[in-house]
């Protein structure tokens, strides 16, 4: 015979298992209803942080949802995700980073956690071309030349990146390799940092995305050397290509996309990506992102997981080219 105790069990988990989906509708239908915490795993005042606050703004303008900037730095990137990975799945922390997230596991000695098994990718937001800067303490004005001096002095050059494993620091590495050097690279909490030891001569050189280090360059605090891009970008025109200014092949982008935990629902995944990518359109019909020189990027949670598992292949192979050592 059923003892009393087992039978309300019994019956507590039916009637749990029984209400959970018409649960989940509802909470998927009132959300928001309360602040989103969007974590930025960078230094306020990078291109990461530039887009991820258009976005949370636009998401305030057209949906009503309250997204507060959260930026927590430090580790490649992995003290922001780390935050996003132990938040409860229910919508309101999400990771908004660049292609540093992708490769978190390529270059740390003892990664937090999987970039891609422990999280749940939302969307693809944009993507954009990266610009070399070099200090204004040099004479150098093209890549070729900078080559040139470097040859023969290569400790007299250095290179900041805003983390290891950005789409920076992968650029670097490239620019390493078609050039035949192995140049000190010196990672940084963000790109703001970075940029400030470049602008103050300390360090020679930087690859970042356009949005975060072009403002500078235009002020006159770094030169503008060339675009990792194989066109010119209207917010530069009188930036040349990495391959007119002496170094063909350097071609890489830098991405933005939006995460949460592994375990968030597939309906608020469905409806977090809906509104991304309206954020995304409405800014770039109203010319906000190419002011910033980023291609608008509007996918399914699927088509951005192909692209980041894509972009983590293709970045693993660079960093073992470089006989990359994680740290």
């Amino acid at each position: 015979m059923l003892k009393r105790r087992d039978f309300l069990v019994s019956s507590a988990l039916l009637l749990g298992a029984a209400i959970t989906p018409s649960l989940l509708k509802a909470s998927t239908a009132e959300y928001p209803n309360r602040p989103i915490k969007l974590i930025v795993p960078f230094a306020p005042g990078g291109g990461v942080d530039v887009f991820a606050r258009l976005i949370a703004q636009k998401l305030k303008d057209l949906k009503g949802y309250t997204v507060v900037v959260d930026n927590r730095s430090g580790a490649n990137g992995s003290v922001g995700g780390n935050a996003v990975r132990k938040s409860d799945p229910d919508g309101y922390t999400l990771l908004f980073s660049a292609g540093t997230q992708a490769m978190t596991g390529s270059v740390m000695k003892t990664p937090p956690y999987d970039p891609v098994a422990d999280f749940a990718p939302i969307a693809l937001a944009g993507q954009a071309p990266m610009i070399l800067v070099m200090a204004n303490n040099r004479p150098q004005t093209t890549i070729a030349e900078i080559v040139a001096s470097a040859r023969k002095k290569p400790e007299d050059w250095n290179f900041a990146v805003s983390a290891m494993g950005s789409p920076g620091h992968l650029a670097t590495l490239e620019f390493n390799r078609l050039a035949g050097l192995d140049l000190n690279v010196i990672p940084y909490r963000g790109t703001a940092p970075g940029l400030l030891d470049v602008s103050s001569g300390n360090v020679q050189l930087m690859i970042d995305p356009v949005l975060a280090l072009l403002p500078s360059a235009q002020s006159g605090n770094v030169k503008a050397i060339a675009l990792t891009s194989g066109k010119r970008s209207s917010l530069a025109p009188d930036v040349p290509t990495a391959a007119g200014s002496g170094m063909p092949g350097l071609d890489l982008a830098s991405w933005y996309g939006v995460w949460g935990p592994k375990d968030l629902p597939p309906e608020l995944v469905k409806t977090l990506n809906a509104a991304i990518n309206e954020a995304v359109a409405s800014l770039a019909e109203s010319g906000q992102l190419a002011k910033i020189g980023v291609e608008p990027t509007t996918e399914t949670p699927a088509q951005f997981d192909a692209f980041q598992r894509a972009y983590l292949k293709k970045g693993t192979e660079l960093l073992a080219a470089a006989k990359f050592q994680p740290t």
